[in-house]
């Protein structure tokens, strides 16, 4: 287990506007909650969404076409993600609207960060069939944006980068990413379900958009009568500024209804965060809630950089902690894909290991054998 206390392999995908196979794991790998997420489930099985972060090849060069052959592009050409091939209409996507000068902020999830080459960010053509799984030939044939370097990257292992998103696209379309090394020739690949536009009418000139995309609100059960949730947010020091409580009845407390709750509730009174789907309409940025277990996002206003956010759920008399799972205990031995709980946060296990007792490999200090989810 020598040097383990170092990232020693590169991970991660595409977190905002959110990676296919990412969004399924958030909804829950045993039991996801919408129908793209359970076919895809059924046709490859749990483990692919707990490998969310490993979508990778190792291209010679940069010929990602010689290892990830058409129709494999959302499993980057690898049969465990064959699940996130399927050619759906219903895969979750995410709203885009770009700011006043045309551009939207890319948050990579890097739960291994390494030196990188660049990223390079496809788009779907016009008219592309989502009948069909996607091939080469469906993206437009030149990136519509490249990241050179190494982005910023922040304290949660989060790459920023903010980007022209291309012009002339309404309605449904892919967003497929490629994140290549500069120390080796591996490479990560993503597929981001976005809509350009709600009502695929084309879209208004870019206007003003003070919010940021930071996280999902995913419910993963419905909770009884007498529950609550609260949104709670931080400011860049982790001190608590704002929080937001709603108490739920057992029609409330459904999973489809609390996020919506929730957000009527943060909506009208924070300035700082807001909860729902975005969209931009008469040149009006709005962001509602809906009912949904899965659509609701978190967003920030841009002038509170680097502030966080919290969801806790107290259940029907008794706390459900914010990041459920069994806690970490040394002495313990852990399988790949594990999931446990580790001073209220939340983390997946990377390699099969034993905590052995005296050696410090909290998940908080130990990249390399966790990722925070």
């Amino acid at each position: 287990m020598l040097g383990l206390s170092g990232a020693s392999w590169a991970h991660g995908t595409m977190e905002v506007p959110i990676n296919r196979t990412y969004s399924c794991f958030k909804e829950g790998a045993e039991s996801p909650k919408t129908a793209a997420c359970q076919a895809a489930k059924q046709a490859g099985g749990v483990q692919a969404m707990y490998d969310w972060n490993g979508i990778n090849q190792n291209p010679p060069g940069d010929n990602h076409q010689s290892v990830v052959p058409d129709g494999t592009l959302c499993a980057g050409g690898q049969d465990k993600f064959k699940g996130f091939n399927l050619a759906r209409a219903d895969w979750p996507a995410t709203n885009i609207v770009p700011d006043a000068n045309g551009n939207f902020e890319f948050i990579y999830n890097a739960s291994a960060p390494h030196a990188t080459k660049y990223f390079k960010f496809y788009v779907t053509k016009n008219g592309w069939n989502p009948s069909q799984p996607l091939k080469w030939s469906d993206l437009e044939p030149a990136p519509f944006a490249t990241y050179n370097g190494t982005p910023p990257l922040d304290a949660n292992k989060r790459y920023h980068m903010t980007m022209k998103l291309p012009t002339g696209k309404t309605g449904q379309h892919i967003i497929f990413n490629v994140w290549k090394r500069a120390d080796s020739e591996e490479a990560f690949y993503s597929c981001s379900d976005v809509k350009f536009s709600d009502d695929g009418t084309p879209p208004p000139p870019p206007v003003a958009n003070p919010w940021k995309e930071v996280g999902s609100v995913i419910a993963h059960e419905n909770l009884p009568d007498k529950s609550s949730v609260t949104l709670r947010i931080f400011d860049s020091h982790g001190r608590d500024v704002e929080s937001y409580k709603v108490d739920l009845t057992a029609a409330t407390g459904q999973a489809a209804n609390w996020p919506y709750e929730l957000g009527v509730k943060v909506n009208a009174a924070s300035q700082i965060g807001r909860i729902g789907v975005i969209s931009n309409k008469q040149r009006t940025v709005t962001i509602a809630p809906v009912r949904s277990a899965t659509a609701n996002r978190v967003w920030i206003n841009e002038r509170y950089s680097g502030y966080q956010y919290q969801i806790d759920i107290k259940k029907g008399g008794g706390v459900t902690p914010p990041v459920p799972g069994d806690e970490w205990r040394e002495g313990v031995a852990y399988t790949a894909g594990q999931v446990i709980s580790y001073q209220g946060r939340r983390y997946r296990c990377l390699q099969p290991h034993t905590a052995w007792a005296g050696a410090g490999w909290t998940p908080s200090t130990q990249p390399a054998l966790w990722a925070p989810i």
